[in-house]
Protein backbone atom coordinates (compact mmCIF):
# COMPACT_ATOMS: atom_id res chain seq x y z
CA UNK A 1 0.00 0.00 0.00
CA UNK A 2 1.09 3.53 -0.90
CA UNK A 3 1.98 6.22 1.38
CA UNK A 4 -0.38 9.26 1.19
CA UNK A 5 2.13 12.61 0.54
CA UNK A 6 2.18 15.73 1.87
CA UNK A 7 3.26 16.69 -1.37
CA UNK A 8 0.90 18.66 -3.79
CA UNK A 9 3.07 19.40 -5.94
CA UNK A 10 6.11 17.66 -7.78
CA UNK A 11 8.24 19.34 -10.43
CA UNK A 12 10.37 16.72 -12.93
CA UNK A 13 13.46 17.97 -15.09
CA UNK A 14 14.25 16.00 -17.53
CA UNK A 15 11.78 13.95 -19.48
CA UNK A 16 14.07 10.88 -20.99
CA UNK A 17 14.31 7.77 -20.50
CA UNK A 18 14.06 7.98 -16.39
CA UNK A 19 12.67 11.16 -15.98
CA UNK A 20 9.23 11.20 -17.82
CA UNK A 21 8.44 7.59 -16.34
CA UNK A 22 9.25 8.58 -12.46
CA UNK A 23 7.07 11.84 -13.55
CA UNK A 24 4.13 9.55 -14.71
CA UNK A 25 4.56 7.20 -11.87
CA UNK A 26 4.41 9.97 -9.24
CA UNK A 27 1.58 11.80 -11.30
CA UNK A 28 -0.67 8.21 -11.36
CA UNK A 29 -0.37 8.39 -7.61
CA UNK A 30 -3.04 11.89 -7.54
CA UNK A 31 -0.11 13.97 -7.29
CA UNK A 32 -0.04 16.74 -9.62
CA UNK A 33 3.60 16.59 -11.35
CA UNK A 34 5.02 18.94 -14.17
CA UNK A 35 7.73 17.96 -15.78
CA UNK A 36 10.08 20.16 -17.80
CA UNK A 37 12.17 19.53 -20.82
CA UNK A 38 14.30 21.86 -23.08
CA UNK A 39 12.70 19.43 -26.50
CA UNK A 40 10.05 21.16 -26.86
CA UNK A 41 8.80 18.48 -29.16
CA UNK A 42 9.14 16.08 -26.26
CA UNK A 43 6.73 18.54 -24.12
CA UNK A 44 4.20 18.76 -27.58
CA UNK A 45 4.24 14.83 -27.51
CA UNK A 46 4.14 14.39 -23.93
CA UNK A 47 1.18 16.77 -23.65
CA UNK A 48 -0.89 15.10 -26.26
CA UNK A 49 -0.48 11.50 -24.31
CA UNK A 50 2.78 10.40 -27.01
CA UNK A 51 5.39 8.65 -25.30
CA UNK A 52 8.54 10.19 -27.08
CA UNK A 53 10.74 6.91 -26.98
CA UNK A 54 10.13 3.22 -26.51
CA UNK A 55 9.33 1.84 -23.34
CA UNK A 56 7.59 -1.99 -23.33
CA UNK A 57 4.21 -0.92 -21.64
CA UNK A 58 4.66 2.55 -20.77
CA UNK A 59 1.86 4.16 -23.28
CA UNK A 60 -1.30 3.31 -20.99
CA UNK A 61 0.08 5.03 -17.81
CA UNK A 62 0.87 8.00 -19.59
CA UNK A 63 -2.52 8.21 -21.64
CA UNK A 64 -3.95 7.62 -17.92
CA UNK A 65 -2.18 10.99 -16.17
CA UNK A 66 -2.15 13.00 -19.11
CA UNK A 67 -5.90 12.72 -19.76
CA UNK A 68 -6.87 12.99 -15.78
CA UNK A 69 -4.57 16.33 -15.91
CA UNK A 70 -2.23 14.93 -13.29
CA UNK A 71 1.04 15.34 -15.78
CA UNK A 72 1.52 18.18 -17.98
CA UNK A 73 4.83 19.17 -19.35
CA UNK A 74 6.63 22.37 -20.05
CA UNK A 75 9.81 23.96 -21.20
CA UNK A 76 9.40 26.46 -18.17
CA UNK A 77 10.50 25.68 -14.50
CA UNK A 78 7.56 26.61 -12.33
CA UNK A 79 7.35 26.28 -8.60
CA UNK A 80 7.05 23.67 -6.76
CA UNK A 81 6.64 21.67 -3.31
CA UNK A 82 9.53 18.77 -4.65
CA UNK A 83 11.81 19.04 -7.51
CA UNK A 84 13.24 15.65 -9.09
CA UNK A 85 16.55 16.02 -11.49
CA UNK A 86 17.23 13.63 -13.97
CA UNK A 87 19.25 15.23 -16.68
CA UNK A 88 21.74 13.54 -18.45
CA UNK A 89 25.27 13.73 -16.22
CA UNK A 90 27.96 13.18 -19.75
CA UNK A 91 31.40 13.26 -18.61
CA UNK A 92 34.28 15.64 -20.61
CA UNK A 93 37.65 14.75 -21.94
CA UNK A 94 38.88 13.75 -19.06
CA UNK A 95 36.21 11.62 -17.73
CA UNK A 96 35.09 13.95 -15.38
CA UNK A 97 31.89 14.82 -14.93
CA UNK A 98 30.10 17.55 -16.80
CA UNK A 99 27.71 19.33 -14.45
CA UNK A 100 25.94 21.77 -17.30
CA UNK A 101 22.96 20.06 -17.36
CA UNK A 102 22.39 20.30 -13.32
CA UNK A 103 24.04 23.55 -13.22
CA UNK A 104 20.99 24.42 -15.72
CA UNK A 105 18.55 22.75 -13.96
CA UNK A 106 19.43 24.47 -10.86
CA UNK A 107 18.89 27.93 -12.26
CA UNK A 108 15.53 26.66 -13.83
CA UNK A 109 14.54 26.52 -9.79
CA UNK A 110 15.86 28.96 -8.03
CA UNK A 111 13.98 32.21 -8.50
CA UNK A 112 10.79 29.67 -8.04
CA UNK A 113 12.08 28.72 -4.16
CA UNK A 114 10.19 30.34 -0.74
CA UNK A 115 11.78 27.82 1.01
CA UNK A 116 10.70 24.66 2.61
CA UNK A 117 11.24 22.79 -0.94
CA UNK A 118 13.25 19.09 -1.33
CA UNK A 119 15.26 19.16 -4.05
CA UNK A 120 16.15 15.51 -5.61
CA UNK A 121 19.17 14.58 -7.49
CA UNK A 122 18.56 11.80 -9.31
CA UNK A 123 21.25 11.46 -12.27
CA UNK A 124 24.07 9.62 -11.99
CA UNK A 125 26.86 11.33 -10.58
CA UNK A 126 30.22 11.23 -8.44
CA UNK A 127 30.31 11.66 -4.75
CA UNK A 128 29.87 15.14 -3.69
CA UNK A 129 27.66 16.38 -6.37
CA UNK A 130 24.28 16.57 -4.83
CA UNK A 131 26.35 18.68 -1.95
CA UNK A 132 27.50 20.76 -4.74
CA UNK A 133 24.35 21.28 -6.11
CA UNK A 134 23.13 22.30 -3.17
CA UNK A 135 26.34 25.13 -2.76
CA UNK A 136 25.35 26.10 -6.09
CA UNK A 137 21.42 26.75 -5.62
CA UNK A 138 22.36 28.86 -2.26
CA UNK A 139 24.80 30.76 -4.00
CA UNK A 140 21.95 31.82 -6.53
CA UNK A 141 19.66 32.37 -3.35
CA UNK A 142 21.23 33.13 -0.61
CA UNK A 143 18.21 34.59 1.07
CA UNK A 144 17.87 30.73 1.60
CA UNK A 145 19.98 27.97 3.96
CA UNK A 146 20.68 24.98 4.30
CA UNK A 147 20.38 24.16 7.45
CA UNK A 148 17.88 22.12 9.18
CA UNK A 149 14.12 23.28 10.27
CA UNK A 150 14.34 27.11 9.09
CA UNK A 151 11.09 29.07 8.10
CA UNK A 152 13.66 29.62 4.23
CA UNK A 153 15.32 25.96 4.19
CA UNK A 154 15.81 23.79 1.41
CA UNK A 155 16.24 20.24 1.71
CA UNK A 156 18.07 18.51 -0.54
CA UNK A 157 18.88 14.15 -1.32
CA UNK A 158 20.19 11.76 -3.82
CA UNK A 159 17.80 9.04 -4.96
CA UNK A 160 19.69 7.05 -8.06
CA UNK A 161 17.20 5.45 -10.17
CA UNK A 162 18.38 1.83 -10.36
CA UNK A 163 15.95 0.15 -13.38
CA UNK A 164 16.61 -1.38 -16.58
CA UNK A 165 15.58 -0.15 -20.09
CA UNK A 166 12.98 -2.49 -21.63
CA UNK A 167 11.98 -3.16 -17.76
CA UNK A 168 10.72 0.03 -16.50
CA UNK A 169 7.65 -0.23 -15.87
CA UNK A 170 8.31 -3.15 -13.54
CA UNK A 171 11.28 -1.98 -11.64
CA UNK A 172 10.52 1.73 -11.12
CA UNK A 173 7.98 0.63 -8.48
CA UNK A 174 9.16 -2.77 -7.20
CA UNK A 175 13.10 -2.03 -6.95
CA UNK A 176 14.34 -0.85 -3.65
CA UNK A 177 15.65 2.58 -3.52
CA UNK A 178 18.82 4.34 -1.92
CA UNK A 179 17.78 7.61 -0.43
CA UNK A 180 20.55 10.04 0.94
CA UNK A 181 19.89 13.24 2.20
CA UNK A 182 22.40 16.25 3.00
CA UNK A 183 20.09 16.45 6.34
CA UNK A 184 18.12 14.09 8.03
CA UNK A 185 15.16 15.69 7.34
CA UNK A 186 16.27 15.90 4.08
CA UNK A 187 16.54 12.53 3.95
CA UNK A 188 12.73 12.29 5.59
CA UNK A 189 11.54 14.18 3.10
CA UNK A 190 12.85 11.97 0.01
CA UNK A 191 11.89 8.77 1.70
CA UNK A 192 8.18 10.47 2.01
CA UNK A 193 8.42 11.49 -1.77
CA UNK A 194 9.30 7.84 -3.02
CA UNK A 195 7.31 5.85 -0.75
CA UNK A 196 4.69 7.23 -2.62
CA UNK A 197 5.04 5.03 -5.73
CA UNK A 198 7.93 2.77 -4.57
CA UNK A 199 6.71 -0.77 -3.49
CA UNK A 200 10.55 -1.98 -2.75
CA UNK A 201 12.58 -1.16 0.43
CA UNK A 202 13.73 2.58 0.96
CA UNK A 203 16.95 2.29 1.89
CA UNK A 204 18.26 5.26 3.83
CA UNK A 205 21.81 6.96 3.71
CA UNK A 206 23.94 10.13 3.32
CA UNK A 207 24.05 11.84 -0.28
CA UNK A 208 27.23 10.62 -0.77
CA UNK A 209 27.31 7.42 0.07
CA UNK A 210 24.10 7.02 -1.75
CA UNK A 211 26.11 8.44 -5.15
CA UNK A 212 28.90 5.99 -4.97
CA UNK A 213 26.45 3.31 -3.88
CA UNK A 214 25.06 4.03 -7.72
CA UNK A 215 28.54 4.22 -9.29
CA UNK A 216 29.81 1.06 -7.34
CA UNK A 217 26.57 -1.11 -8.78
CA UNK A 218 27.60 -0.36 -12.43
CA UNK A 219 31.27 -0.73 -11.82
CA UNK A 220 30.33 -4.35 -10.36
CA UNK A 221 28.74 -5.16 -13.61
CA UNK A 222 31.29 -3.50 -15.70
CA UNK A 223 34.43 -5.26 -14.12
CA UNK A 224 32.03 -8.66 -14.96
CA UNK A 225 31.51 -7.69 -18.11
CA UNK A 226 34.79 -6.67 -18.85
CA UNK A 227 36.09 -10.51 -17.80
CA UNK A 228 33.44 -11.68 -20.27
CA UNK A 229 35.09 -9.75 -23.17
CA UNK A 230 38.61 -10.40 -22.24
CA UNK A 231 37.43 -14.04 -22.11
CA UNK A 232 35.51 -13.84 -25.63
CA UNK A 233 39.34 -12.41 -27.19
CA UNK A 234 40.97 -15.39 -25.82
CA UNK A 235 38.45 -17.76 -26.50
CA UNK A 236 38.97 -16.20 -30.48
CA UNK A 237 42.49 -16.91 -30.33
CA UNK A 238 42.37 -20.45 -28.57
CA UNK A 239 39.49 -21.66 -31.22
CA UNK A 240 36.92 -22.33 -28.23
CA UNK A 241 33.01 -21.26 -28.19
CA UNK A 242 33.49 -18.61 -25.54
CA UNK A 243 29.78 -18.65 -24.71
CA UNK A 244 29.80 -22.60 -24.17
CA UNK A 245 32.92 -21.87 -21.66
CA UNK A 246 30.91 -19.28 -19.93
CA UNK A 247 27.97 -21.87 -19.84
CA UNK A 248 30.14 -24.45 -18.02
CA UNK A 249 31.96 -22.33 -16.12
CA UNK A 250 28.85 -20.63 -14.55
CA UNK A 251 27.67 -24.46 -13.49
CA UNK A 252 30.01 -23.48 -10.46
CA UNK A 253 28.15 -22.28 -7.52
CA UNK A 254 29.89 -19.72 -6.71
CA UNK A 255 30.35 -18.44 -10.57
CA UNK A 256 28.32 -16.01 -12.51
CA UNK A 257 29.98 -14.64 -15.44
CA UNK A 258 28.12 -12.47 -17.50
CA UNK A 259 27.78 -12.06 -21.50
CA UNK A 260 30.95 -10.68 -23.81
CA UNK A 261 29.35 -8.72 -26.90
CA UNK A 262 30.90 -5.35 -28.88
CA UNK A 263 31.29 -3.46 -26.30
CA UNK A 264 29.48 -2.08 -23.12
CA UNK A 265 26.82 1.02 -23.52
CA UNK A 266 24.07 3.35 -22.25
CA UNK A 267 24.72 5.98 -20.08
CA UNK A 268 24.45 4.04 -16.94
CA UNK A 269 27.31 1.73 -17.06
CA UNK A 270 29.65 2.54 -20.00
CA UNK A 271 30.00 6.37 -18.10
CA UNK A 272 29.34 6.31 -14.39
CA UNK A 273 32.60 3.98 -13.77
CA UNK A 274 34.79 6.50 -15.11
CA UNK A 275 33.24 9.15 -12.29
CA UNK A 276 34.37 6.41 -9.52
CA UNK A 277 38.43 6.42 -10.96
CA UNK A 278 37.85 10.27 -11.79
CA UNK A 279 37.38 10.76 -7.61
CA UNK A 280 40.43 8.22 -6.79
CA UNK A 281 42.50 7.79 -9.89
CA UNK A 282 45.18 6.04 -7.71
CA UNK A 283 43.52 3.64 -6.57
CA UNK A 284 40.81 2.34 -8.81
CA UNK A 285 42.78 0.27 -11.00
CA UNK A 286 40.95 -2.94 -11.55
CA UNK A 287 38.10 -0.27 -12.03
CA UNK A 288 40.43 1.70 -14.96
CA UNK A 289 41.53 -1.79 -16.37
CA UNK A 290 37.67 -3.05 -16.98
CA UNK A 291 37.00 0.49 -18.40
CA UNK A 292 39.97 0.51 -21.08
CA UNK A 293 38.78 -3.45 -21.52
CA UNK A 294 35.28 -2.76 -22.78
CA UNK A 295 35.91 0.68 -24.83
CA UNK A 296 38.43 -1.67 -26.69
CA UNK A 297 36.11 -4.35 -27.66
CA UNK A 298 34.24 -2.17 -30.56
CA UNK A 299 37.80 -1.89 -32.43
CA UNK A 300 38.14 -5.29 -32.05
CA UNK A 301 35.10 -6.21 -33.48
CA UNK A 302 36.34 -3.55 -35.90
CA UNK A 303 39.22 -5.37 -37.19
CA UNK A 304 37.69 -8.77 -37.44
CA UNK A 305 34.89 -7.24 -39.81
CA UNK A 306 37.59 -5.45 -42.32
CA UNK A 307 39.26 -8.54 -42.21
CA UNK A 308 36.72 -10.46 -43.83
CA UNK A 309 35.74 -7.77 -46.11
CA UNK A 310 38.83 -6.68 -47.28
CA UNK A 311 38.85 -10.02 -49.02
CA UNK A 312 35.34 -9.23 -51.07
CA UNK A 313 34.43 -7.28 -54.09
CA UNK A 314 31.96 -4.18 -53.58
CA UNK A 315 31.26 -6.06 -49.72
CA UNK A 316 27.68 -5.84 -48.73
CA UNK A 317 27.61 -5.95 -44.73
CA UNK A 318 24.29 -6.13 -42.52
CA UNK A 319 24.78 -4.96 -39.83
CA UNK A 320 22.21 -6.81 -37.10
CA UNK A 321 21.12 -3.92 -33.80
CA UNK A 322 22.53 -0.37 -33.17
CA UNK A 323 20.95 0.22 -29.68
CA UNK A 324 23.09 -0.42 -26.76
CA UNK A 325 21.11 -3.41 -25.43
CA UNK A 326 18.21 -5.50 -27.36
CA UNK A 327 14.60 -4.95 -27.53
CA UNK A 328 14.80 -0.79 -26.60
CA UNK A 329 15.48 1.90 -29.15
CA UNK A 330 17.77 3.55 -27.07
CA UNK A 331 21.10 4.17 -28.67
CA UNK A 332 23.07 6.48 -25.76
CA UNK A 333 26.94 5.13 -26.11
CA UNK A 334 25.78 2.29 -27.95
CA UNK A 335 29.13 0.29 -28.99
CA UNK A 336 27.21 -0.84 -31.80
CA UNK A 337 26.28 2.43 -33.06
CA UNK A 338 29.91 3.02 -32.68
CA UNK A 339 30.90 0.30 -34.92
CA UNK A 340 28.79 0.56 -37.65
CA UNK A 341 30.01 4.47 -37.75
CA UNK A 342 33.70 3.89 -37.67
CA UNK A 343 32.99 0.74 -40.21
CA UNK A 344 31.54 3.15 -42.22
CA UNK A 345 34.16 5.48 -42.62
CA UNK A 346 36.88 2.59 -42.64
CA UNK A 347 35.27 0.59 -45.24
CA UNK A 348 36.83 1.49 -49.00
CA UNK A 349 34.37 -0.37 -51.37
CA UNK A 350 31.01 -1.67 -50.55
CA UNK A 351 27.84 -0.75 -47.88
CA UNK A 352 27.22 -1.46 -45.19
CA UNK A 353 22.42 -2.17 -44.16
CA UNK A 354 22.06 -1.95 -40.54
CA UNK A 355 19.23 -3.48 -39.41
CA UNK A 356 17.51 -2.07 -36.42
CA UNK A 357 13.38 -2.97 -35.82
CA UNK A 358 13.12 -0.31 -33.17
CA UNK A 359 14.10 3.14 -34.82
CA UNK A 360 12.32 4.20 -38.13
CA UNK A 361 15.37 6.40 -39.15
CA UNK A 362 19.02 6.25 -38.77
CA UNK A 363 20.71 8.70 -36.00
CA UNK A 364 22.25 11.55 -37.86
CA UNK A 365 25.77 10.49 -37.33
CA UNK A 366 25.08 7.71 -39.52
CA UNK A 367 22.68 9.48 -41.78
CA UNK A 368 25.09 11.57 -43.48
CA UNK A 369 26.95 8.36 -44.62
CA UNK A 370 26.70 7.48 -48.26
CA UNK A 371 27.47 3.68 -47.94
CA UNK A 372 24.84 3.32 -44.84
CA UNK A 373 21.33 2.85 -45.34
CA UNK A 374 18.50 1.55 -42.58
CA UNK A 375 16.75 -2.00 -44.26
CA UNK A 376 14.48 -4.75 -43.25
CA UNK A 377 16.13 -7.79 -42.11
CA UNK A 378 15.22 -10.00 -44.62
CA UNK A 379 16.66 -7.68 -47.13
CA UNK A 380 19.33 -6.71 -45.77
CA UNK A 381 20.33 -11.00 -45.15
CA UNK A 382 19.54 -11.80 -48.30
CA UNK A 383 21.90 -8.79 -49.77
CA UNK A 384 24.81 -9.23 -47.57
CA UNK A 385 27.89 -11.13 -47.74
CA UNK A 386 28.53 -10.67 -43.91
CA UNK A 387 26.23 -10.90 -41.32
CA UNK A 388 27.14 -8.76 -37.90
CA UNK A 389 25.28 -9.54 -35.41
CA UNK A 390 25.22 -6.44 -32.55
CA UNK A 391 22.35 -6.36 -31.06
CA UNK A 392 20.97 -9.77 -29.45
CA UNK A 393 17.07 -8.22 -30.13
CA UNK A 394 14.71 -11.05 -29.66
CA UNK A 395 13.34 -10.54 -33.23
CA UNK A 396 16.40 -11.73 -34.46
CA UNK A 397 16.62 -14.48 -32.83
CA UNK A 398 13.99 -16.20 -35.09
CA UNK A 399 15.20 -15.23 -38.15
CA UNK A 400 15.27 -19.00 -40.02
CA UNK A 401 19.47 -20.37 -40.35
CA UNK A 402 18.89 -21.49 -43.78
CA UNK A 403 19.22 -17.52 -44.65
CA UNK A 404 22.61 -17.27 -43.45
CA UNK A 405 24.01 -20.57 -45.66
CA UNK A 406 27.26 -19.10 -47.56
CA UNK A 407 27.39 -15.85 -45.37
CA UNK A 408 30.35 -14.71 -43.40
CA UNK A 409 28.36 -14.53 -39.74
CA UNK A 410 30.26 -12.55 -37.40
CA UNK A 411 28.30 -13.19 -34.20
CA UNK A 412 29.23 -10.80 -31.33
CA UNK A 413 26.16 -12.32 -29.04
CA UNK A 414 26.65 -15.85 -29.07
CA UNK A 415 22.93 -15.50 -30.76
CA UNK A 416 22.93 -18.06 -33.22
CA UNK A 417 25.52 -20.57 -31.71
Amino acid sequence: MMATSTFQSVCVIGLGYIGLPTAAFVASKGINVIGVDVNEKFVNRINAGEVPFFEPDFAETLVDVVGRGLLTATTETPAADAYIVAVPTPFNDKHELDPSYIKSAAEGIADKLSGGELVVLESTSPPGTTEKLADYLISLRPDLTLEDGQPNSLYFAHCPERVLPGRIMVELASNDRMIGGLTPHGTEMARELYATFCTGELLLTDAKTAEMAKLTENSFRDVNIAFANELSVICDKLGIDVWELIELANHHPRVNILQPGPGVGGHCIAVDPWFIVAAAPEEAKIIKAARNINDAKPGYVIDKVLAKAYRIKNPTIAALGIAFKPDIDDLRESPSLAIVERLAGELEEGDIRVVEPHVSELPSRLAQSSNVRLQGTLEAINEADIVLVLVDHTKFKSIDRALLEEKIVIDTKGLWR
